[in-house]
């Protein structure tokens, strides 16, 4: 049976896939992420200590636990791409992409010639996805829209034969508009224009029969997402999901109310007596304690 990446498969239905975001080259976290359900796992080398050598042992682990494994090459460069296709990528996300030909350049670079630019040579793909050149051009391009003249130049982005996906950095293109990378920094109006960016992104996609998607980083906002049509989705990260929820654990029991005579015990040296507990402190809000650790994108 011929090779169908599965991302694409579910983009085409109509139906949304949830990702998850790698920056550590831990093996066992990779393999977690993998084990916990997400469509797809994606291993960040442009912010992050992973690198070309770590993706071997990176994708193994997602696959074998049945996730796509994914990786964000560093720039738009013929060999990070092609170097991470060999290596087993089943969909690879370029960063700053500005332009109709930054898109067809990206485009290429996943095409064995006459249809791209791509040198034979793959290390593991073939074992997955077939060993005929149209199945290893079967790994999703995703392009990321996330500049000023990116979105500037976003329907001859999504033109470009080739692109799967449009994937937004909400963060860097809130730069790219003059405004700060968090939401809370931001007024109204600025938030109200970086909305109005995204859903004009989105509306281009569809338009052009690309799958619009977007770094998010946690569930409530990936939920609204989701609804309003993206369908390529980064719900979680290491980092967020690390100190995001150690952060909210440790407000939780730093809030814990000791009882009097303990407290005073413990003053004492001596073993707290027994009494009647205080009543336990209201356990701690998501909101800025569960994405601490969440990076701008």
């Amino acid at each position: 049976m011929a090779y169908v990446n599965p991302l694409i498969a579910k983009w085409k239905a109509g139906k949304p896939t949830f990702g998850a975001w790698l920056t550590t080259p831990d093996v066992s976290i990779a393999e977690y992420f993998a084990l916990s359900g997400y469509d797809e796992v994606t291993a960040d080398q442009q912010h992050s200590t992973i690198e070309t050598n770590d993706l071997t042992g990176i994708f193994a682990a997602i696959e074998l636990r049945g996730a796509v494994p994914s990786t964000r090459v560093p720039f738009n460069d013929y060999v990070a791409i092609g170097g991470a296709l060999d290596l087993g990528a089943q969909m690879v996300i370029i960063p700053m992409v500005n332009n109709a030909a930054e898109a067809a350049r990206a485009a290429a670079a996943f095409r064995y010639p006459p249809r791209g630019n791509r040198s034979a040579g793959p290390v593991r793909p073939q074992h997955v996805m077939g060993g005929s050149p149209r199945e290893l051009e079967g790994a999703a391009c995703v392009l990321m829209v996330e500049t000023k003249d990116g979105l500037a130049n976003v329907d001859e982005i999504a033109a470009t034969p080739g692109v799967d996906a449009i994937y937004i950095g909400p963060g860097d293109l809130a730069l790219g508009l003059g405004m700060g990378w968090d939401s809370d920094s931001r007024s109204k109006s600025d938030n109200e224009a970086h909305a109005a960016a995204v859903e004009h992104i989105r509306k281009v996609c569809e338009r052009h029969g690309v799958t619009p998607g977007i770094h998010v980083g946690d569930a409530e906002a990936s939920f609204r997402y989701a609804e309003q049509g993206f369908r390529l989705i980064t719900v979680a990260s290491d980092i967020g999901l690390i100190f995001g929820g150690s952060a909210a654990t440790l407000q939780r029991v730093r809030g814990a109310k000791l009882p009097r005579r303990a407290r005073s015990s413990a003053r004492n040296g001596d073993r707290p007596a027994a009494g009647k507990a205080a009543k336990p402190a209201k356990a701690a809000k998501g909101g800025k304690a569960s994405r601490a650790g969440s990076t701008p994108i």
